[in-house]
């Protein structure tokens, strides 16, 4: 799934000291490899990043055309704070500083100020390539293949964004992205180039692409928070949670399968150790939930409490497919319309 290089394709090589790093995960198939041992215990997540503090700071930039937001971008270090005026910024985008915990680096802009990335077979419409510390706040991020992708990149916050019409999925981290928060983001209208690819939100990356990513390792995208994001319209699963990744929160998102065409269920839970908490969906077509084993040693330890599935479907609000005494679904999770119920397995 990885783009073909766009030669239109603006590059924004940010040079700073960010602490961690985002991966992003393309789709080539590589040969089969060999099947992971399962993890041990993640460490306690890393301190979410403040929200949208950097964004109420005094810009140190301010920028009205694509060419001084690339200039921006690259430019950029700890403590950078770029304001986009209201208007459109036609292009791709790339964020590769480091900023620091202390000295984030902030992009900033209102929902009017739209990043356009064109084709929807083009490129990433906005790439943080081993960027750290970064905050995207507020803005709009439309076409392009890819809306948002984070590879190698760690302790970022992408909160608040509006991402539409999108070739393929909207926001995907992968390559080992760690500690990064997904939180109060719109997402809508994805798949328009491929349905099979159109997820709201992405984490890792499929083992048939690890050769490609991660030199044929898991991508072990872990502690990732996606939070409060709201997610509809989309061909693909709303979230999917790939194996290899752990210790990762999904939390107060809420979903809408309505056009959903390429999956049976809003959520996909293939890794391990995932904490999935006060969810909200409606219109599945078949299952709420689901947890798949696509490897020994994955799908494991995920917990599910307080989600409410309105399905208005056949199948079940959360459906744990193996391993069930592995995962925990708890008795407080509600369940509308699903025609199996709540679970296979017993809650607890």
């Amino acid at each position: 799934m990885t783009p073909a290089n766009h030669p239109g394709r603006r590059l924004a090589r940010l040079a700073g000291g960010l602490a961690a790093a985002v991966v992003l995960a393309g789709v080539a198939a590589c040969g089969a490899g060999p099947g992971p041992a399962p993890p041990s215990p993640p460490p306690a997540p890393a301190p979410a990043p403040t929200a949208g503090s950097a964004c109420t700071q005094k810009p140190t930039t301010e920028v009205r055309t694509s060419d001084e937001l690339v200039e921006a971008l690259a430019g950029a270090h700890p403590g950078s704070v770029i304001a986009m005026a209201p208007g459109t910024y036609p292009g791709t985008f790339v964020a590769s500083a480091q900023g620091t915990p202390d000295k984030p680096i902030a992009l900033c802009g209102s929902r009017e100020a739209i990043l356009d990335g064109g084709a929807i077979d083009g490129d990433y419409t906005f790439h943080l390539d081993g960027a750290a510390y970064w905050q995207l706040s507020g803005f709009t991020v439309r076409g392009g293949q890819k809306g948002v992708m984070a590879d190698r990149a760690q302790g970022n916050l992408i909160e608040g964004l509006l991402v539409e019409g999108i070739g393929d999925e909207a926001i995907h981290l992968r390559q080992n992205s760690t500690d990064n928060v997904v939180r109060d983001n719109t997402v809508r209208r994805t798949g328009l180039r491929n349905g099979k690819y159109g997820e709201g939100i992405y984490i890792g990356s499929a083992e048939s692409n690890w050769c490609d990513q991660t030199n044929c390792e898991p991508d072990r995208s872990d502690r990732n928070m996606i939070e409060g994001n709201t997610i509809s319209e989309t061909t693909a699963e709303s979230v999917d949670i790939k194996e290899g990744t752990t210790g990762g929160t999904l939390r107060g998102n809420t979903f809408s399968g309505i056009g959903m065409t390429d999956a049976d269920s809003w959520v996909d839970v293939k890794g391990n150790g995932w904490q999935i908490t006060g969810n909200v969906g409606t219109d599945s077509p078949e299952d709420g939930f689901q947890v798949h084993e696509i490897l020994d040693g994955w799908g494991l330890d995920n917990t599910f409490e307080n989600n409410s599935a309105t399905v208005n479907a056949g199948g079940y609000a959360i459906n744990v497919t193996k391993n069930k005494e592995r995962n925990r679904v708890g008795c407080d999770n509600r369940s509308v319309d699903a025609g199996q119920g709540l679970s296979p397995e017993d809650c607890g």
